[in-house]
């Protein structure tokens, strides 16, 4: 039993590392606590409790929780100091030996964060301090619901979580578990709560969400149909889906639907099929091809993102030209790149070819300078059209953003911006490139 008059007061403060399933998560276990009576910190002010959500994409990630562990420990004294997600999960011993550290939860554990921090805290729980709560990676199997959007305009929607792929490279399935999702039906209600809240948009998170079904049997395309009906939500975007379960029946339905986006964002990994097998990817490069093809006939104005990783082992200079003028030759708007880390216990170990940190970063540099490219172009394509944007709240006296359909970023300068657009739809006509040509003014409303 939760004793919830304990909580009432209180204030917390919370920090979220990686990806946007991490901030959607925590944006959940802030409300949850705030349901308690449990007030979010202001800036500045002392918090009596101190979450961290954890990555542990990276070898740099690893080594920012340390860091932002340590800083919540530092301008928080005294506060009782929970650490979750990836790198909890994966490290949860090196975890629980920084200084300051009280509660350490797991993967499977973090559904129950309330409990256990309130059997933690209030001394309800006989376990020393430091506590560890994490299951092996073969006993995770708890869902952890999540439909928030904290401080954002967009709602943030959990469909899936885990993983069942287990690429070379990659410590994401012994961090998250295997792949398991709640019902389509459940799903379809936390859509129409935010409807009720008034929600606008919602992005479709989880860490492997085209693999959607393998706990109920059902499918992902048939989750997007029944979202697609939810009334007063306008647009849905879908978060990085594997290019193997990209269906055709899913892109002709996209095009097709009310509210789903022209907008996609696919991992490549490497545009080399020989990386790719070393990597256990699922596709080469061709299929790959295809899908965008097909999103392209069908979606002309479609932005696609791709995920890239660069200088991963047995990726030879030969290798990286091939990703790099596939790429170059593929109709897409923006890579996403990052360079390959080495992370304990992954079979990539075992690939003899290692590229060298002077070479990662310059095949980082050149696929970054091809993505601003195409994005810069695909921009340009829409200077002088209407089209419809979603502003976002801004900060007072800041440029107010928003995106339109196809995720084009708008900005609308500080002093035209009008607090009561955000979360609204708004029909302007496009102007030119703002300075740092990462968004199109606002040429008029």
């Amino acid at each position: 039993m939760i004793d919830t008059s304990a909580f009432q007061g209180k204030t917390a403060a919370y920090y979220t590392l990686g990806c946007k399933l991490n901030f959607s998560e925590t944006s959940t276990f802030g409300k949850m606590l705030q349901e308690l009576g449990v007030r979010t910190a202001q800036r500045g002010e002392r918090a009596d409790i101190c979450l961290i959500n954890t990555c542990s994409v990276t070898e740099v990630a690893d080594h920012k929780c340390r860091q932002a562990i340590h800083r919540m420990v530092r301008n928080h004294p005294g506060a009782f100091v929970v650490v979750t997600g990836c790198y909890a999960q994966l490290e949860a011993d090196e975890v629980a030996r920084i200084e300051g550290v009280d509660l350490v939860l797991g993967s499977d554990e973090k559904a129950k964060l309330v409990q256990f921090l309130s059997e933690a805290w209030m001394g309800q729980s006989h376990e020393p301090v430091p506590m560890i709560l994490r299951q092996k990676t073969k006993d995770i199997r708890s869902f952890a619901p999540s439909c928030s959007r904290g401080n954002r305009t967009r709602y943030f929607l959990k469909v899936q979580d885990g993983c069942d792929y287990f690429c070379t490279y990659c410590t994401i399935p012994y961090a998250r578990g295997f792949s398991r999702n709640p019902t389509i039906a459940s799903l379809v209600a936390q859509a129409e709560d935010a409807a009720s809240e008034g929600g606008k948009e919602i992005v479709l998170t989880g860490v492997n969400i085209g693999d959607f079904g393998k706990t109920t049997g059902e499918s992902f395309v048939d989750l997007v149909k029944a979202l697609d009906t939810v009334e007063g939500i306008s647009r849905y975007r879908i978060s990085s889906l594997e290019p193997d379960l990209l269906s055709d029946e899913l892109i002709v339905f996209c095009a097709e639907s009310r509210a789903f986006m022209p907008h996609f964002h696919i991992p490549l990994q490497s545009g080399s099929d020989t990386v790719l097998k070393l990597m256990h990817r699922h596709y080469d490069a061709q299929l790959f091809a295809d899908k965008i093809h097909r999103i392209k006939e069908l979606m002309p104005d479609a932005f696609i993102g791709v995920d890239v990783m660069v200088g991963c082992r047995g990726e030879t200079p030969e290798c990286f030209e091939e990703t790099y003028d596939f790429l170059n030759g593929l109709d897409v708007t923006q890579l996403h790149v990052f360079p390959y880390s080495e992370r304990p216990g992954t079979s990539a170990l075992s690939i003899p070819y290692i590229v060298s940190d002077k070479d990662k970063k310059q095949r980082s540099k050149r696929l970054l300078q091809l993505s601003d490219e195409k994005t810069q172009a695909f921009y340009q394509q829409y200077i002088g059209q209407e089209a419809e944007v979603l502003f976002e709240k801004a900060p007072r006296g800041k440029a107010m953003h928003g995106f339109t359909r196809n995720y084009i970023r708008v900005e609308l300068p500080a002093h035209e911006a009008d607090p009561s657009l955000d979360n609204k739809l708004v029909k302007v006509r496009l102007g030119d490139l703002t300075p740092d040509k990462q968004a199109l003014r606002v040429c008029s409303l």
